[in-house]
């Protein structure tokens, strides 16, 4: 067969993929990206855990085949299911002790990480191998495996382990979380003892399920070029930054994309106005409604300050308290969703009731909120201390509201800071400032409210924003082409 008549089969390997489960930003990519490379030509298959929410929604979901398997107690039943309205194929994989609870894939209703993910995700990683291996009956062998995160970090390692098995790609969508274990942990996996080494699995006497992703995948990938940089430094390399700087000749970084239906000011269901870039004078209508929504006073001259955020110090959440406590000195108003952290939420519940009229918060997260504040805000706050790639910031620049970052990772990658040469050009879509202090971060809106005040500027940088190309087909032509250079072995 030609490599013309051969479509690229890719085994998508995910812990979650919206809308089926979500927890975080791997979803949306993972929900995402197969859709996009099904549209490329790519014949892909989605693979997670078959959880108890998902088992109980309304999906349709088919069992597919029932298998004992070597090394695993239990049945593992395989289940069909689709890729939201898509037409990608989604394989669940059911295990009754391992995957059949409800809530949070990783954490149970206090917070504490599920006693047993190890085992879970060894479970899962065991039936993936299976998969790619074509000994699940299924009758389909994939060229590549893409695996994600520390929880599919031993497919590498176990496939690595049979002759002519699929080549993986693998991806760090944030280095923070690595999967690590004790060394009783190992033994009780029953993995091969050569994975037992510091060239393998083994990280300062800990099991480390990201290393086998690292040292096995053929290829590793993460969500932007900057993080892929950043990674290989002390500061934000986890102790790993040896091993990627190894590995940097095939280590490389795509940014994320964005589901631009969901995040489309001119269709957008969930927001008060629609509008586009040449319809402006209706993102009005929008802040009007965020004020009304959050109760502050209705001022379209206002300098709204929006947030979306998990309250957390990655966030950079507390330079933002900071900065808040000196809003009285300032024509600002600013409004808040976010939940994490609860000393923080304390903080910034505090700060409400101290400036009810410029400071409004929303504890918990609600989509048509989080919506109507990227279409409402004129600017967004997104001071985070690492970020990997970043949404929220590709969000706000489709909406028109500019955001206002720390020069970090993704956001180094997608947002180019507003000077008289950007200007010029157009090529302005923000405001970066390069220290993590809040004197740097106040200093940064305060560059933000002096363009707001020249209308004309402003509305240059909205456009320069909107225009802003950030969709998924972009990106998943990046990882198409990944996957084909690492199937011709090509570096």
């Amino acid at each position: 067969m030609s490599t013309k008549q051969h479509k690229l089969k890719i085994l998508f390997a995910t812990s979650e993929a919206h809308p089926l489960i979500k927890t975080g930003g791997l979803a949306d990519v993972s929900g995402a990206l197969p859709i996009a490379l099904q549209k490329l030509g790519c014949d892909i298959r989605v693979i997670l855990p078959a959880y108890g929410d998902i088992l109980e929604s309304n999906l349709q979901i088919k069992p597919l085949t029932e298998r004992y398997l070597p090394g695993i107690p239990g049945k593992i039943t395989l289940y069909s299911a689709r890729l939201g309205n898509s037409r990608v194929k989604v394989w669940l994989v059911g295990h009754a002790s391992a995957f059949t609870r409800k809530g949070n894939p990783y954490i149970d209703a206090n917070g504490d990480t599920w006693p047993d993910n190890a085992e879970r995700f060894t479970l899962f990683s065991r039936v993936i191998e299976q998969v790619a291996l074509n000994r699940m009956q299924l009758d389909w062998d994939p060229d590549i495996v893409h695996c994600n995160d520390w929880q599919t970090g031993l497919v590498p390692a176990l496939l690595k382990q049979t002759p002519n098995a699929p080549s993986c790609l693998f991806t760090i969508h944030n280095l923070a979380y690595q999967g690590l274990f004790p060394y009783s942990t190992f033994s009780a996996l029953s993995l091969p003892a050569t994975l037992w080494s510091p060239e393998a699995l083994e990280f300062h006497g800990q099991l480390s399920f990201i290393k086998g992703g690292l040292v096995f995948a053929d290829r590793i990938n993460t969500v932007s070029a900057q993080y892929a940089n950043e990674i290989q430094t002390p500061q934000m390399g986890y102790g790993l930054e040896g091993l990627l700087q190894y590995k940097q000749q095939v280590l490389s970084g795509i940014v994320n994309g964005i589901d631009d239906k969901i995040w489309n000011p001119q269709t957008d269901q969930l927001i008060a106005q629609n509008y586009t870039a040449n319809s402006l004078t209706r993102k009005k209508a929008n802040k009007a409604a965020l004020q009304q929504l959050y109760q502050l006073p209705a001022d379209n001259n206002a300098f709204v300050l929006g947030c979306v955020s998990r309250l957390v110090e990655q966030k950079g959440i507390d330079l933002i308290l900071e900065f808040l406590k000196t809003i009285k000195t300032k024509p600002l108003q600013f409004c808040l969703l976010g939940t994490g952290d609860q000393r923080y939420q304390k903080k910034f519940v505090n700060l409400a009731k101290k400036y009810p009229d410029r400071i409004a918060v929303n504890i918990g997260y609600d989509e048509k909120i989080a919506h109507q504040i990227e279409a409402g805000a004129d600017v967004f706050l997104m001071p985070s201390r690492f970020e990997p790639c970043g949404l929220n910031q590709l969000y706000s620049m489709r909406y028109g509201t500019v955001p206002v970052v720390h020069h970090i990772g993704g956001l180094v990658d997608t947002v180019t800071d507003t000077t008289e040469e950007t200007i010029a050009d157009n090529t302005a879509t923000g405001f970066v400032f390069n220290q993590p202090t809040v004197v740097a971060l106040n200093a940064a809106i305060n560059r933000a409210h002096q363009f707001f005040n020249k209308p004309a500027i402003w509305q240059k940088i909205i456009k320069n924003c909107m225009s802003a190309n950030f969709t998924w087909h972009k990106s998943a032509e990046k990882y198409f082409n990944l996957y084909q250079r690492i199937q011709h072995r090509q570096p």
